[in-house]
This record gives structure tokens, C-alpha cells and sequence, in this order.
């Protein structure tokens, strides 16, 4: 059961699984951009580079070809130097006498004048011998013609990056969506959305992922085997609680016999009435653990209407010579004290004396109690505040829990006062919180989380609000 709770806790407190499987997913991606846009003007100025040299070969090739085909004459036409400019003197070619041989298939980026303007070129210079003579051809592009296509190329990769990271992202969270939903729907069905005792027969949740079926598998395992020791330890309590009552009672008649000879020296009637004494405890225990075991068992109808006015009222009636003798000023300011459904008097009734009953019995002298309520989002809680000396906050946290005490003092009880009103909570769906501070006194809220309350009133005590 813990375990359960602890892994439920867990789960809650930590982003979930499917949040940071995306918030991975989205990442990585943006990473990839990032680096991406980073790296991009010069992946697209190498690719610029090699496509403007492959094109400067392409015509390179051409020329040659000409010149094989046709002669030198079909660009020189009589003349010792050729040279071609584009209109907007983007792109050139040159082919002239060169005075010795240069290096072949030399591109380099070099300016040149052209009718007074200087202009950026990238160009290939090749040099080839022709009826013994070497010549230079040169073959030039502006880098500014090759810089917009540049830019294109840059903003095409951009729109395409994002375009395939969109479609990339979505197709993630779609598959991953799809792989986890198994573990969702066993987080929310073995352990979120589910009370104890545990559901019997649960049948197994479909996936295909074999450690989703193994998780699956575990769990439902264990909560039958929580089940089991729950049902184990419930029957125990209730027979051994319901066996112990006759022995207990046959043995208190019997020393009361003995009370009432007079052959009894005062001595002996003094142990008899100390045995008595630890007989009582004996079977306010039995009669304690039995109650639990009745309201683990759910054998307590939930069909009545309550006011918690009146049940404290009945309280005060029955436990009031408890406060004068102590001197205690107990305050009731019920704003509300609204119509209560779905719930059993009795029970209520032993939740709130038994927390009533704590505040005056671990309350100082003259001390005083507080009993109010209050709508918190639609839900009625009341409060019960002691100024008396509080409890450990080291043992606050087991205070529910049976034969835990809250003091370590002779009058602390038996440690199932707390215990009974986590029982009566738990079957009736109400929540108890405390808070507490030694020394200043403790808090208890008693909420009515699952309680259903007379509309037509709820409506009028929002209203105040």
C-alpha cells in the first residue's frame, strides 16, 4: 500500500514521462536548427563555389571544343587578343597570347577594370599551346551574380529545414504519443484513478512493449498480494478482537465476585481492582479494533443526512464534564453548517469526538478549543484548533497509524483514537490534515471532498462567502 502511494507521490512531484519525451524530441530538433543556421552560409557558399567552378569548366570545355573544331580564327578573327563581356558584365572571356606557360586550371577570385568600374570576378585561367604559341584563356563570373543565387539557395535550404523539422516533430510526438500511451493508461488505471482496497480481477492493459507488459503484470501482482494481506489482517483483527470480548467479560465478572467476598483482605481487592483496571483497557482495545475492522469490512450504511452542528452539540452533551475539569473554553462558529449527505451519524459522530475528546485531553489548563468552517472551492471543511502542547513533528507524519501515541505520557491512550478517524475518514471520503506545533497546539481540517450537500443551501452559503 505504501509502496503504491509512494510511486503515485513520485509520479506527481516529477514532469511526466510523455512531457519529457517531448520536451526532448522538440529540443534536439532546435539544436539541429540551431547548428544548422549556424553552419549554413558556408555549406551554401561551398556549394556556390564548387557549382561556379564546375560551371566555369562546362565552358572552359566548350571553348576548347570550338577551337578544336573551328580554329583559333573563330574567336581571334585576325586579331591578337579576344575578349566578351556579358551585357551587365556578370560573366567574361578572355583568350590572348601569353608570354610563357602558367600553371593549368588555375581559379582564383581577382578583380578587374571594366570601363572604369572595378568589379569582383571569379575566374579560371587555363593556357594551351597553338601552332607554337601559348595562349591564355580566361573565363570570369562576378561574385555578386553568384552571391544571388547565394541568398536563394540559403532561404530554399531554410524553408526546407523547417518545413522537414515541422514535419519531423509532429511524426515524433505522434509515435511517441502512441508508444507511452500504455504506460499512461497504466499509471492512471493501477495507480492514479484507484482506491484501496483494490479492484479484483483487473484485467492486464494491451501494448505491445514487453516492458510496459512486465510493469503491467507487476503491479496488478502486487496489488493482489497487498489485497490478500489486507483482507488476511482485517479478518484476523475482526475475530480476534470479537473472541477476546467473552473471555475478557467472563474474567471482569469473576474478579467483581471476588470484590464482593469478604474473605478478600485489602490487599487482594486492591490487585483485583488494578486487574480490573488493565481488564478495561483490554476490552476498550477489543472494542476499538473491532470497530475498525466494522468499518474496513464496509459493514456501516452510508445513507443518512447530517448537520455538524448538531453532532457537536451531542458531543459537547456527552464530553462536557471533560472541559470544566480542565477549565477549558471550547468556541463552536459554525457560518455554514450545511445539510450533509451520503453519510453515517455514528461514524461522524466518532471522528469528531475522538478528535474533540485529543484537543481536551492533550489541551493545558484554562485552555481553549476552536470549532469553525469554511467553502474552499465547493467543499465544506471544518477545523478543529487546540492551543494545547502539540505534537512531535517527527511522529506527525504516523499519528494515523494504529498504537502510534501522539505523547509519550501515561494518560497518551492506546494509539487507535487517530487510528479509528483515518478508518471512518477513508470509508466516508473525507480528508483529515493537521498541523501542529509543540507547545502551540494542533489544527485538524476535516474535508468533505466526496460529500454530497444540499444545493439549493450551498448556493446561499456561497453567497456569503
Amino acid at each position: 500500500m505504501k509502496l503504491l502511494e509512494a510511486l503515485d507521490i513520485e509520479l506527481k512531484n516529477n514532469l511526466k514521462l510523455s512531457n519529457k519525451l517531448i520536451l526532448f524530441i522538440a529540443g534536439s530538433k532546435l539544436a539541429l536548427v540551431g547548428l544548422f543556421v549556424i553552419l549554413l552560409p558556408a555549406l551554401v557558399r561551398q556549394i556556390a563555389s564548387g557549382y561556379t567552378d564546375f560551371s566555369l569548366h562546362s565552358q572552359q570545355k566548350k571553348v576548347l571544343e570550338n577551337i578544336n573544331s573551328k580554329g583559333l580564327a573563330y574567336y581571334l578573327e585576325g586579331a591578337e587578343n579576344y575578349g566578351s563581356y556579358t551585357m551587365l558584365k556578370d560573366e567574361y572571356i578572355a583568350l590572348e597570347v601569353a608570354p610563357v606557360t602558367l600553371r593549368e586550371n588555375a581559379i582564383k577570385n581577382t578583380q578587374r577594370i571594366v570601363d572604369t568600374d572595378t568589379l569582383e570576378y571569379r575566374v579560371l585561367s587555363y593556357t594551351f599551346k597553338n601552332a607554337s604559341k601559348n595562349y591564355l584563356l580566361e573565363i570570369g563570373k562576378t561574385t555578386a551574380s553568384i552571391n544571388l543565387y547565394t541568398d536563394s539557395l540559403q532561404r530554399f535550404a531554410l524553408y526546407v529545414l523547417v518545413i522537414l523539422i515541422a514535419v519531423s516533430i509532429i511524426t515524433d510526438l505522434i509515435f511517441t504519443r502512441k508508444l507511452i500511451r500504455p504506460l499512461g493508461e497504466i499509471i492512471g488505471t493501477r495507480l492514479s484513478s484507484t482506491k484501496f482496497p483494490f479492484n479484483r480481477n483487473l484485467s492486464p492493459i494491451k501494448t505491445s512493449t514487453s516492458d510496459f507488459k512486465f510493469l503491467d503484470e507487476s503491479l496488478i501482482s502486487l496489488m493482489e498480494q497487498i489485497n490478500d494481506a489486507f483482507t488476511k489482517e482485517r479478518e484476523f483483527t475482526a475475530n480476534a478482537s470479537h473472541e477476546f470480548m467473552t473471555p475478557l467479560s467472563i474474567l471482569q465478572n469473576k474478579m467483581e465476585n471476588l470484590l464482593t467476598e469478604e474473605t478478600a483482605s485489602p490487599p487482594v481487592q486492591e490487585a483485583i481492582v488494578d486487574m480490573m483496571r488493565t481488564m478495561e483497557r483490554l476490552k476498550k482495545i477489543s472494542r476499538s479494533l473491532l470497530l475498525i475492522s466494522r468499518i474496513e469490512n464496509e459493514q456501516f450504511l452510508k445513507q443518512e443526512t447530517v448537520e455538524p452542528k448538531k453532532i457537536l452539540d451531542e458531543i459537547l452533551e456527552e464530553i462536557g464534564h471533560r472541559l470544566e475539569e480542565k477549565h477549558i473554553t471550547i468556541s463552536i462558529d459554525l457560518k455554514y453548517n450545511p445539510k450533509l449527505i451520503g453519510l453515517n451519524h455514528d461514524l461522524l459522530f466518532q471522528l469528531f469526538y475522538n478528535l474533540i475528546h485529543n484537543a481536551i485531553k492533550f489541551n493545558k489548563q484554562n485552555g481553549t478549543i476552536i470549532i469553525r468552517d469554511y467553502f474552499n472551492n465547493s467543499k465544506y471543511s471544518l477545523i478543529i484548533t487546540d492551543n494545547g502542547v502539540g505534537i512531535n513533528s517527527e511522529k506527525i507524519d504516523r499519528i494515523f497509524d494504529r498504537f502510534k501515541k501522539t505523547s509519550e505520557s501515561e494518560n497518551s491512550g492506546y494509539g487507535l483514537g487517530l487510528a479509528i478517524v483515518k478508518s471512518i475518514a477513508t470509508y466516508l471520503d473525507l480528508k483529515v490534515t493537521v498541523k501542529s506545533r509543540m507547545g502551540e497546539g494542533s489544527t485538524f481540517e476535516v474535508r468533505f471532498a466526496g460529500t454530497s450537500i444540499n444545493k439549493n443551501l450551498q448556493n446561499n452559503n456561497q453567497e456569503k462567502q
